[in-house]
């Protein structure tokens, strides 16, 4: 994923130091319910779409412009799946992040997809099962929920006190 222009500025004075950031994933189904997948070039793997909402971007329209940006296909956002807090991860470069993952169901709209930018090497749609070989437990797990029609999933391992 491209690295906004606001993270750049931050990262100036921060360094490689974590950074605790918002992330947002769309799951894209169409008509035929199959759903839409890239081919990340920077590590080769399938994946759902995702990225960072802009400073006072809200989710469901970060969701909707990063399937745009990175497939050429229209979108609507239709729900929230999943919210979760992923694993800190650290880039080549030393920067460390972790994101707070809001995955969101979206109902294509039109478009053909096609590779629309630099982050993909290639897109398509896939029915649900047979998904690519390889195909990350991340994108798994949020393709399975965001098919369901059941609530919201949290991890929930906190113990009430």
């Amino acid at each position: 994923m491209a690295t906004p222009e606001f993270i750049r500025t931050i990262r100036a004075s921060a360094g490689h130091q974590l950074l605790w950031l918002p992330g947002v994933t769309a799951v894209v189904f169409d008509d035929e319910g199959r759903v839409l997948l890239g081919r990340r070039s920077d590590t080769g793997e399938w994946s759902v779409i995702g990225g960072i909402p802009d400073p006072g971007e809200q989710p469901a329209v970060c969701a909707v412009r990063e399937v745009y940006e990175e497939t050429a296909v229209h979108c609507v956002a239709e729900r929230v799946v999943l919210v979760q807090a992923l694993e800190e991860h650290t880039y080549p470069n030393g920067d460390t992040v972790q994101f707070m993952d809001i995955t969101i169901r979206c109902r294509a709209t039109g478009g053909e997809a096609r590779v629309n930018d630099d982050e993909s090497l290639e897109v398509g749609w896939f029915p649900v099962d047979e998904l690519p070989a390889g195909l990350p437990d991340f994108a798994v797990a949020r393709v399975k929920q965001a098919q369901s029609d059941g609530p919201t999933w949290f991890e929930n391992s906190v113990q009430v006190l």
